[in-house]
């Protein structure tokens, strides 16, 4: 393992050697004796901390020179950790080098007990800003659109995007819950023509039938009690724009049919009217659903489905992006710790352990949910296993494939999760971070019967 740079500038030959005699089993210790030698070692080295006496030559009585030193250190090499050398007559030097950016100060005559403690904390903030500094480097050359992946999948997924932004054909974006499709929507609309127009989302799921037709198309004054005015829909809003319609798997039948026509004929009719009125709006649709499944059993029109599926995204659950999921948990957590004004310094390595090795069925939310949940929970310095609420998680691989222990570990959660709701499927669902149609499909792959239904042997 590379051992961490460190660079005495002292003048005292025999306190340099003594220093670097003591701390060379633990650093890579390089040793100058003025300015000249200073500042070459620090270009020719690049420490990452330095030990800096004040008194240096041509003045050893005064401190200027080593200021100068600091002053230069500071502008050329910033990211450099500076330890001050001073007597303890002269803290007031001390307090001016810490004002000028020196990150601590240690009094002669040197405790090298001591020294070594001073050093390993000011090498561990170094580690600590050197990996943030890397976080965001990744995330500058990682991210698009807010949307955060190294992965290879991920990679494709933003070029594809790039291309369908470019056209105005629907799009039909497929994932389980969780998966970030509203995300990818949002990213389609800004990259494309229309990104000046108006983004406007609706969930197919969460508006009760009866309302989800006033909602997405409008309707005249007077058409139902209540109808106190014309309202305008979420079509008409989207006006030059994007209408992103999410769970478009749940939307009733009868809508299938009015938003055929819409794409056939970019007409719409409000409820009560009677005027086709033309409406210039992209449409995007995401599905957590199989729908050539639902074609089958007659949940779904065909015909919508060819009219929806002309471009198509799939996205990846957050499984079989193994290399994203500790850097979104880092993500995550430094957006959080800033939210919340909590100074953790990353994960313990169980965390970590349990972070890559689970199977998150609720995807990118479980973990945005479960991190952000850690923070503000956590009073130590590093997120545990306890934090995040995976403690309890047996993992068994032992003579079992991967796919084998993500099935095994989603079933037991599932199980679980159904007991701790009383047979409630659709708090299960939510405890669990996925909607209710996609706790259907994982039950009934996974072979765990419903509450209420006997499975023959």
């Amino acid at each position: 393992m590379r051992k961490q740079k460190l660079l005495i500038v002292d003048d005292d030959e025999d306190l340099r050697t003594q220093m670097k005699w003591a701390l060379s089993a633990d650093y890579d210790v390089c040793l100058a004796e003025d300015r000249k030698s200073a500042l070459a070692a620090m270009n020719k080295e690049k420490p990452e901390v330095v030990t800096l006496d004040l008194g240096l030559p041509p003045q050893p009585a005064g401190v200027e020179e080593g200021f100068a030193i600091l002053d230069q250190i500071l502008d050329e090499y910033g990211n450099t950790k500076v330890i001050i050398i001073t007597g303890r007559g002269e803290k007031e030097h001390a307090l001016r080098a810490i004002e000028k950016g020196a990150c601590d100060f240690f009094y002669k005559p040197i405790e090298l007990d001591e020294l070594k403690i001073v050093l390993g904390r000011t090498f561990h903030i170094a580690q600590l800003e050197r990996e943030q500094r890397e976080l965001k480097q990744r995330l500058s050359d990682d991210t698009f659109e807010f949307m955060i992946g190294t992965s290879q999948v991920m990679q494709d997924i933003f070029s594809m995007i790039r291309k369908i932004a470019t056209t105005d054909a629907p799009v039909l974006i497929i994932g389980e819950s969780g998966t970030g499709k509203e995300l990818v929507a949002r990213a389609v609309h800004r990259q494309g023509l229309r990104a000046t127009g108006p983004f406007i989302p609706i969930n197919c799921s969460a508006i009760p039938e009866n309302l989800i037709e006033s909602e997405l198309f409008g309707h005249e004054k007077g058409t139902f009690t209540g109808a106190h005015a014309q309202r305008k829909g979420r079509f008409e809003m989207a006006e030059g724009g994007t209408l992103f319609l999410d769970e478009i798997g749940e939307l009733p039948t009868m809508l299938q049919v009015k938003l055929l026509r819409f794409l056939q004929e970019k007409t719409i009719e409000r409820i009560g009217g009677r005027q086709q009125i033309e409406v210039d709006t992209r449409v995007l649709a995401a599905t957590n659903r199989n729908l050539e499944e639902a074609i089958k059993n007659g949940s779904f029109r065909e015909d919508l489905y060819y009219r929806l599926n002309v471009l198509r995204i799939n996205l990846p659950p957050l499984r079989d992006r193994q290399t994203d999921i500790l850097l979104l948990a880092k993500t995550f957590l430094d957006r959080y710790c800033q939210e919340h004004r909590k100074k953790i310094k990353g994960f313990s390595d169980q965390a970590v352990n349990a972070i890559e090795g689970y199977a998150w069925p609720g995807n990118v939310r479980e973990l945005e949910n479960r991190v952000k949940r850690a923070v503000i929970m956590s009073d130590g310095k590093k997120i545990s296993l306890e934090d995040l609420e995976m403690e309890s998680l047996d993992i068994e691989t032992k003579r079992m494939t991967l796919k084998d222990a993500r099935e095994d570990v989603e079933k037991k959660l599932i199980i679980k999760a159904i007991a701790r709701n009383d047979n409630n499927l659709s708090k299960a669902a939510a405890d669990l971070g996925i909607s209710r149609p996609t706790l259907y499909d994982m039950m009934d792959k996974l072979e765990i019967p419903r509450p209420g239904e006997q499975r023959e042997d």
